[in-house]
């Protein structure tokens, strides 16, 4: 096993992945290489940011990588604002996803500060 599958951030940014990846199922076709494709991106960014950061020789390196996860996230929450508004999600869908990705980012927020303090 590798170190970041250890990482509750890692686990929950990977469960929003999939959140996502069934949510954008639903969307209009003209969306596909748009909104999904910039949804999927962004979502896949939060993971695989932190599994990158955790190979890093320092913590000042993993925490710029988390910092990257963390934009993404917020990236996300606004994609999903947008498919709201648009009428491609309803307001539980919305409220759930938004509920994930506050987890996770407190536990990304949770990761930095115990790097920062172990510093």
């Amino acid at each position: 096993m590798y170190r970041f599958e250890r990482l509750k951030a890692w686990q929950e940014g990977m469960n929003l992945v999939e959140e996502i990846y069934k949510l954008t199922t639903s969307f209009p076709k003209n969306e596909s290489f748009v909104l999904v494709d910039q949804l999927r991106r962004a979502v896949s960014s939060v993971p695989l940011n932190i599994a990158e950061g955790s190979g890093c020789n320092t913590d000042k390196e993993f925490i710029q990588f988390l910092t990257i996860a963390r934009r993404s996230l917020y990236e996300v929450v606004t994609a999903v604002k947008i498919a709201e508004r648009l009428g491609y999600v309803n307001e539980e869908e919305v409220i759930q996803t938004i509920t994930r990705c506050d987890k996770v980012g407190t536990l990304i927020n949770g990761l930095v500060n115990s790097l920062r303090k172990s510093r």
